[in-house]
């Protein structure tokens, strides 16, 4: 895990970071809002140095940390939280709708902010080549205004034809997108859809919103955040930061693993392959007739970062022509073998 330099826990936090200029400061400025009740700096300054980190936001300089400061009013539950540049806090405002710590949180411009003042310094918009799906979010500069819809909750074998047949009875379908792994080229589990009438559009959504489906339960709900932004979109359940261990299930077999020779083969795929995003620590495949946490596959990675991008770039791929469910698990239980 990150170490933080010591007074994060100061009010405001004061990280080891060059002087910044004064003049550029409410530029590099972003407000977050909605933050849980019980909140401290060091949190929030990992939370968003991770997220920064992880969508490719970061364009100060070689390395190091997107946050030069945070200030938090528990009062009223918001933060300000400064970065390093003017790009930087523009990207910043991408993760508008991101969950942290269970809360789903706003990003906005500070009061002070002066969009004329702040080009002059940088770009005031994020950089439209932002990796926002690695965190759970999506922009779409093509989004197709309020009646948009997000479904997730998809079979992972489903194509568009089988998302069709459970749409279409609502009404005819404008426009349907299903996200697909840029490396598989296999479903994600979810999509977008427009209905050429909007009026079946809450149909549609009423009816299929929490409809259990092939094991798994189906979210159809309106595209829109909750800032009225139908260009970014919240997706269930994938944004939260996770542990530095992920779990692998449907990744090997039991018979797989009883020959020595094979699993020794297994183990070092896994490293290689799973070691592509980022520094491990171990990886351990529980064997054995009645072994706790038999057929998963347990990735201890060195950082954070690194899990995320393994969580969310393991999702639904395939070994072995098993499709892959990818879950953080608690770095407690795997460190006691709790598997």
């Amino acid at each position: 895990p990150v170490v933080l330099p010591a007074g994060i826990a100061q009010l405001p936090v004061v990280l080891r970071m060059p002087q910044m200029p004064q003049i550029t400061k409410p530029a590099r400025r972003v407000y977050v809002g909605g933050l849980p009740a019980v909140v401290d700096e060091a949190r929030i300054a990992t939370f968003f140095n991770h997220a920064m980190a992880v969508i490719e936001g970061n364009t100060y300089g070689q390395g190091g940390d997107a946050v030069v400061s945070v200030f938090i009013d528990h009062a009223k539950n918001y933060a300000f939280v400064e970065m390093r540049s003017v790009e930087e806090a523009s990207n910043a405002m991408a993760l508008d709708g991101i969950i942290f710590e269970g809360s789903q949180v706003r990003i906005r411009r500070p009061s002070n902010y002066n969009p004329e003042h702040a080009m002059l310094f940088g770009s005031s918009q994020p950089s439209p080549s932002l990796r926002l799906d690695k965190v759970g979010l999506v922009y779409r500069a093509h989004a197709d205004g309020p009646d948009r819809i997000f479904i997730g909750g998809l079979p992972y074998e489903w194509g568009d034809a089988e998302v069709r047949q459970l749409l279409e009875p609502f009404g005819a379908l404008r426009a349907l997108d299903i996200v697909k792994d840029s490396y598989t080229r296999k479903s994600k589990g979810y999509g977008f859809a427009v209905y050429e009438n909007p009026a079946s559009t809450d149909a549609a959504c009423a009816a299929l919103n929490q409809k259990p489906l092939e094991g798994k339960i189906l979210r159809v709900h309106r595209a829109t955040n909750s800032s009225g932004n139908p260009a970014l979109v919240l997706l269930p359940q994938s944004s939260e930061l996770g542990t530095r261990v992920v779990c692998l299930c449907n990744a090997v077999s039991e018979e797989m693993l009883r020959d020595e020779k094979e699993y020794a083969e297994i183990i070092e795929d896994m490293k290689e392959e799973c070691g592509k995003y980022g520094p491990l620590v171990s990886v351990e495949i529980p064997r054995g007739d009645g072994a706790p946490g038999l057929g998963k596959v347990f990735l201890e990675y060195k950082d954070l970062v690194s899990a995320l991008k393994a969580r969310h770039g393991l999702q639904g791929r395939s070994f072995d022509k098993r499709t892959v469910q990818a879950t953080y698990y608690p770095e407690d239980k795997f460190s006691a073998k709790d598997y």
